[in-house]
């Protein structure tokens, strides 16, 4: 949900309680009632969501050292701890002391969160479509960000239910994804589908080199989330020995061309998580299309996790002879928290 409505802040308040954040549904709620920092807030790029947008330039302040008391209520910058009290006047008060450096963030970044958790996602729905669409998978993500969920495969998965761990995956590697397990069927744990390409598109690529961009890739984590943040380091160290190719442009139109790049005989998946929610309808439509006629010279899979208005879906979509089938197969945590497998029956959608 991204750009200035009625009911923006209330929505983005409840969302962040509901997904482990008290500190952000408080400054959510806070925001929601100041005109003064909504405008600010709504400074930020088209099709940008403000509240991300505000919190990731305020958390980047503070990250680079800004010295004021509101850091008192970050726990990532406070050894873990954060201060009893409202959180909101320290808030507005650095936003206010700090508006110009404030104001040039907003204005010109964007949210390219790479949330790494959702790379336990990945791991079932890519067995399912490499059960569907053949073992050897050439992958194209769209919107990967620095491309640290390009190498989901090179993490490992713990799914524990009550406590107790129920199924893993690749147990022993450098970086291993907790994810709870809420329904009773488990999701597909057996080996890695072989992956024989893989390439992203992004418009604003995350240069991971660049002190600036990785800076600005941790203050969009949440700073009472602090696990995401250590996950998220460590990707950063798996993906400098990888480094998967991603393309700079708009992902429209450098697909048909990614597309085409793969061998026709062989299985190629588009996916994505959380980033198509940044598309106009007329996008969405248009990327659509292009994969309905790709279908037509081959068979296209497309790996969906996004919110539908209610849920974040994990689904498998598949494109053949034009036509388009969806295949609903968890609803999930929007950071890959916890899963609920349910791997439903096929369903034709309209053409």
């Amino acid at each position: 949900m991204s750009g200035e409505k009625t009911d923006y802040w209330s929505f983005f308040s409840v969302d962040a309680k509901r997904t482990g954040s008290l500190l952000y549904a408080r400054l959510a709620e806070g925001v929601r009632d100041d005109e003064e920092l909504k405008k600010i807030a709504a400074r930020a790029k088209p099709g940008q969501p403000h509240a991300n947008i505000l919190f990731g330039a305020v958390h980047f302040l503070l990250m680079r050292g800004a010295q004021h008391g509101l850091r008192s209520f970050y726990p990532d910058l406070n050894d873990g701890r954060m201060e009893d009290g409202d959180p909101y006047p320290s808030f507005r008060d650095f936003c206010l002391t700090h508006l110009p450096e404030i104001d040039a963030l907003v204005t010109t970044r964007v949210t390219n969160t790479n949330e790494v958790g959702r790379s336990a996602l990945l791991h079932p729905g890519f067995r399912i479509a490499a059960e569907v669409a053949g073992e050897k998978l050439h992958l194209i993500e769209i919107g990967p960000s620095a491309g640290l969920n390009l190498i989901w495969d090179r993490y490992g998965v713990n799914y524990a239910k009550d406590g107790k761990t129920v199924a893993s995956i690749s147990p022993n590697a450098k970086l291993v994804i907790d994810c709870e397990v809420k329904s009773e069927s488990l999701p597909p744990t057996g080996a890695n589908p072989h992956i024989a390409s893989r390439a992203g598109l992004e418009l604003n690529p995350v240069d991971l080199s660049n002190p600036d961009d990785r800076d600005w890739l941790r203050a969009l984590m949440w700073p009472d989330q602090i696990p995401r943040l250590e996950r998220l380091d460590r990707a950063i160290a798996l993906f400098e020995s990888a480094k998967p190719e991603i393309l700079n442009g708009n992902a429209l139109d450098l697909l048909p061309d990614a597309l085409a790049r793969v061998p026709r005989d062989e299985p190629v998946c588009v996916y994505h998580t959380i980033a198509v929610y940044q598309f106009s309808t007329t996008m969405r439509e248009a990327l659509d299309n292009i994969l309905i006629t790709a279908s037509l010279r081959r068979p296209v899979h497309r790996l969906s996790f996004e919110f539908d208005g209610k849920d974040c879906v994990l689904s498998l979509i598949a494109y053949r002879d034009g036509a388009r089938t969806t295949r609903d197969l968890a609803i999930c945590h929007p950071h890959g928290t916890w899963i609920d497998w349910r791997d439903g029956a096929v369903q034709a959608s309209p053409t």
